[in-house]
């Protein structure tokens, strides 16, 4: 095979590849708000869920969970479906 057309074989394949899997940008809906000394506070907003933020308050990071402002609608969690019971 000429370079040409190695080339060409390796864009097409590394096109589709890239095609096959939507990519989506969204912001993780949980922050670990943590306290840095006096007065200082750094958001750190790369949590999907508050039992992954709670890990790293509780392993030693002085502060608390709290939800991202930077999280779009899509990123929320979605609220477990209410369960009908019965009554006999």
């Amino acid at each position: 095979m000429t370079r040409a057309a190695i080339l060409a074989l390796v864009a097409v394949v590394t096109s589709l590849s890239w095609s096959a899997q939507p990519v989506t940008a969204r912001e993780a809906p949980w922050c670990a708000v943590i306290g840095n000394g006096e007065e200082s506070i750094y958001w750190d907003c790369q949590y999907y869920s508050i039992e992954q933020c709670r890990a790293v308050v509780l392993a030693g990071s002085r502060g608390w969970c709290n939800p991202s402002p930077y999280a779009t609608p899509a990123t929320q969690e979605k609220p477990a479906a209410k369960r009908r019971t019965r009554q006999y």
